[in-house]
């Protein structure tokens, strides 16, 4: 029997990141190639004509997996019984504006589409937030969608992740699939860690710790967090554009691992509902280490923590500590 189509829904869709993703969407890279979807595009009216023409792209594709596309400036009507929903849009911080600002102007948002998912989406709906600051982001839809499991609002640090995994593998010429188990911890912004002291790599000799390879703490502490942590900058000074191509493939991933599981013996990075885990305040959106079986996500357990890392871990979710008490002040609430 032919399988029910996933009704997949993409905020800002007439964007770069928009315009990446939905194609990897309908060739079944995110849900597997047995599974169809429909295609839900939302996105601001002055975007509406490069939406309609982003719907008539994939139309012209003619993908086998794609049921439908329902191209709309309505957010309600974008949210009608969707399965998945990929928050893409968000504002963006300009020359000028204070961190208030652009954190008054997403919480509007997230508030108005939170409102919407919360009426019209699917009873399971798991939700995916990349518009920074995706972990805040990510707070307050959960803050304004109550029916909404947590543990079905997540924020995309697989990106983070991703760049950590095509570090290593580049400085020890090796492919990123020979790469695992690194981690992002925290907050989707210039604090995050990413921690290389579990990871490892597949090599003709077996299996070997990152950290014993690379051989070199100075750039495993020092220049690969900063590379990691500064990339999306880099990118935008080198190609004047922001990294489309690369969060579209994490968003991917990220759902994939999600709804499929992740591989055997090893995990992704996914920016969850904090239970408390390694001593990290409850109720923060914070970047762990997790694997995924049928459907849900689960905390790695029992890693052991350094020094070094400890400090790291703290400083991001201070930031995010921060972040939410920025938030609730534009809601004219306290914490």
């Amino acid at each position: 029997m032919e399988k029910e189509p996933t009704r997949v829904l993409v905020t800002g869709a007439a964007g770069q990141i928009g315009y990446a993703l939905v194609p990897m969407i309908a060739r079944g890279l995110m849900l597997g190639p047995d599974q169809a979807v429909i295609l839900h595009l939302l996105d601001i009216e002055p975007a509406a004509e490069a939406l309609n023409g982003v719907k008539m792209e994939l139309i012209d594709a003619a993908f086998p997996l794609l049921k439908d596309v329902i191209a709309t400036t309505d957010v309600m009507e974008a949210c009608e019984g969707v399965d998945i929903a990929i928050m893409l849009a968000g504002f963006p911080r300009q020359e000028g504006m204070e961190r208030k600002d652009v954190m008054s102007k997403n919480v509007s948002i997230y508030k108005a589409q939170a409102s919407a998912l919360e009426q019209q989406a699917a009873e399971n709906c798991k939700v995916l937030v990349v518009a920074n600051p995706a972990n805040t982001n990510a707070l307050i839809l959960k803050e304004f969608a109550p029916s909404i499991p947590e543990k079905n609002i997540t924020c995309l640090t697989m990106l983070d992740h991703n760049r950590a995994i095509g570090q290593i593998a580049e400085k020890l010429n090796l492919h990123a699939s020979d790469v695992k188990n690194v981690i992002i911890w925290g907050n989707h912004s210039s604090t995050l860690y990413p921690d290389v002291n579990h990871a490892t790599v597949t090599t003709t000799d077996g299996v070997k710790r990152v950290r014993e390879l690379v051989a070199d703490d100075h750039w495993l502490n020092k220049e690969l967090i900063t590379t990691v942590q500064q990339r999306g900058a880099a990118i935008i000074k080198a190609w004047k554009l922001s990294s489309a191509l690369s969060a579209a493939s994490a968003a991917c991933d990220h759902i994939r691992n999600w709804v499929l599981g992740t591989n055997k013996g090893s995990w992704i990075s996914m920016g969850v509902y904090s239970d408390g885990s390694y001593g990290i305040q409850h109720g923060l959106i914070y970047s762990f280490p997790v694997t995924c079986k049928n459907g849900e996500w689960s905390i790695v357990q029992g890693l052991k923590i350094d020094e070094f890392s400890r400090a790291k871990m703290d400083a991001t979710e201070k930031e995010l500590i921060e972040e939410k008490e920025l938030a609730y002040s534009c809601l004219g609430q306290s914490i």
